[in-house]
């Protein structure tokens, strides 16, 4: 899998000699404020390379590295359903602070639920967000996802409530 995004960013496959990028980029707690608290902080050397090795072993390959002129700025995937939800997917993302609000999420969300349709045959890509992340709420509407609802008061990250927004693409047609 490799998806061409244009001036030097894509996403692609794994490799192991990418852990020290995603170490790098993942080990920030600006990041990991807004990521499930699976999430490591701090993010490790050997919590990218058991990531990495992990997604590299997966059948189907579904998470997948930003990379900005070969190195990983960030990473992509998507969660799929199961049961009644075998059709639906949920999609995830982040870019590293250094290589935020150049429109690299958006692209890559973009060009990426287009894949993830065709790949898995979904009918439906969804995304959970913090009520308090304006700015990954904003990557999800650029992308062309539409705010579905509010869960309120759904989640505590770092001994906060928060609410939650859930947006969602479904195929056309």
């Amino acid at each position: 899998m490799r998806l061409e995004l244009g001036e030097g960013l894509c996403i692609r496959e794994w490799e192991r000699e990418d852990a020290p990028a995603l170490a790098h980029h993942a080990d920030n707690p600006a990041i990991a404020r807004w990521m499930r608290d699976a999430f490591p902080s701090p993010y490790t050397l050997g919590d990218a390379r058991r990531w990495i090795g992990a997604a590299i072993k997966a059948d189907p390959r579904t998470s997948f590295p930003i990379a900005l002129d070969g190195e990983v700025i960030g990473s992509i995937g998507v969660l799929l359903g199961t049961d009644v939800y075998r059709l639906t997917g949920e999609v995830g993302y982040w870019v590293g602070e250094a290589h935020q609000g150049k429109g690299f999420a958006t692209r890559a969300l973009t060009a990426f639920t287009a894949w993830a349709f065709e790949a898995y045959g979904l009918e439906r890509v969804e995304a959970t967000v913090f009520a308090a992340n304006a700015a990954s709420a904003r990557v999800l509407e650029k992308a062309g996802f539409t705010l579905e609802g509010r869960e309120r008061r759904a989640v505590v990250k770092n001994g906060e409530m928060d609410d939650l927004l859930i947006h969602a693409r479904v195929r056309a047609g």
